[in-house]
Formats: structure tokens, sequence, C-alpha cells
């Protein structure tokens, strides 16, 4: 919304708001001037809060150290873990995608040990999972 258009909409709605409260309480004549004034003033206040702006946010540790053999070290709260994505969820109420928009990470970055991918890729092999299944020639 530009600059005129909202202050004509500010003048147009503290102009209902003083008639509805001057229609319904009695005010003297020389408080008039004073419930508009005051009207405005608070529409105004409303419209545009002073929002104190929020520092960047700064990881927990750089980046590039998030990232061991072993485990992630979270950004938010620097804590280490095997597999991220639940704790981001449960925690911070972000999903993988959010957190790499969040804290500007490539679309590959992981949310899972490398080590521990690694050892859990192995073991599915190992079980013959990813496999393809032979026919039994049953009929």
């Amino acid at each position: 919304m530009s600059d005129a258009n909202f202050e004509q909409t500010l003048v147009t709605l503290t102009a209902n708001v003083a008639s509805a409260f001057l229609s319904n309480n009695t005010v003297s004549l020389d408080q008039i001037p004073k419930v508009v004034d005051e009207t405005h003033k608070a529409l105004k206040r409303l419209a545009s809060p002073d929002v104190p702006e929020t520092p960047a946010a700064t990881p927990a540790v750089s980046i590039k150290k998030s990232v061991q053999e072993d485990y992630l070290v979270c950004l938010e709260d620097g804590r280490r873990f095997k597999s991220l994505k639940r704790h981001l969820k449960t925690k911070y109420n972000l999903t993988p995608d959010e957190y790499r928009r969040k804290w500007s990470l490539p679309a590959d970055y992981p949310m899972v040990a490398p080590g521990y991918a690694k050892r859990r890729s192995e073991l599915a092999r190992g079980m013959g999972l990813g496999q393809i299944r032979q026919r039994s020639a049953a009929g």
C-alpha cells in the first residue's frame, strides 16, 4: 500500500471509529478534536508497530564444521546428532528445506551423518535389500 493510500485509509478509519465513539458517548464540544486526534494516533500506532529488528541468526558452529563423519552439528543449538530431521521438527518446527533455507545451505546438505548413512547402507545391502528378486518357477 502506498503512503497516500495508507494515510487515506487511516483518515477513513479514524473518522469511522471516532464517529462510532461520539455517537455512543456524551462528549463536550471542546473534547471532540482530542478524541479524533487520540483515535488517529492509536490507529497509526497499531498499523505500524515498533518491532525491534531481529539480529541475523548466527550458527552455533561454523557451517564447515557442522558435518562430521559420525555426526551432524545442529546450527540452531550446537547439539550433535546422527540424524537432524526429527530434532529440527520437534524442537524448532523446521523441515529440512526450511532449515537449509534459513542457514543458506546447499540443497544437498545432509540430514544424516555420512558415516551413519554408510553403515545403514551396508547393513541394508547385507540383508539383501535393494536387489531384484528372482521369480520362483513354481507353476
